[in-house]
């Protein structure tokens, strides 16, 4: 097997999000989990540019990073104290946790040892001009994500309302 830029940039990436979700869950520390959460979201869209998934990559970061920014402002910085500590969990949660993930690496080493993963011919990849994908996601047709997109911005209003609200009350 031959070792490539492209190996070694995904192994990094890979590694590098690995390092920052266990960090994720592992800190108790608000703001430092939604930094940590942060690069999570950074290094997945780094492995979209490398898989040369552009757009996939650019709606990563627009669209999650910019929800940890949000996540920051009105969850964190407008509800709870920016160095609150997450109480401790219990020995039981901690337990069932650990069970869990040894439950789920064991499946995903099942699987990988299981399937035979084949090399598929190239497929023949065209990119489509901002402008074409743009209009099909705003339209309302059979492809379109207008309802949705709208869905999930009144969402993120109520939310913003809400943690308004509940700041506000303190």
């Amino acid at each position: 097997m031959e070792i490539t830029l492209e190996t070694v940039v995904f192994y990094f990436l890979a590694a590098f999000i690995a390092v920052f979700s266990i960090l994720t869950v592992t800190t108790n520390r608000i703001i430092r989990a939604a930094t940590y959460l942060l690069f999570v979201l950074f290094g997945a869209a780094g492995i979209y540019f490398l898989l040369g998934y552009t757009f996939l990559g650019a709606v990563q970061i627009m669209v999650y990073a910019g929800g940890v920014v949000v996540l920051y402002v009105f969850a964190i910085l407008l509800t709870n104290g920016p160095g609150e500590k997450v109480p401790g969990q219990k020995r039981k949660r901690l337990l069932a946790s650990l069970g869990a993930c040894l439950a789920g690496a064991a499946i995903v080493l099942l699987v990988i040892l299981k399937h035979q993963f084949l090399a598929q011919a190239p497929v023949d990849s065209t990119e489509l001009a901002f402008s074409s994908i743009g209009n099909l996601m705003v339209s309302s047709g059979k492809y379109g994500y207008l309802l949705p997109f709208e869905a999930v911005s009144i969402l993120l209003l109520a939310c913003m309302v809400g943690g308004l609200l509940i700041a506000r009350r303190r």
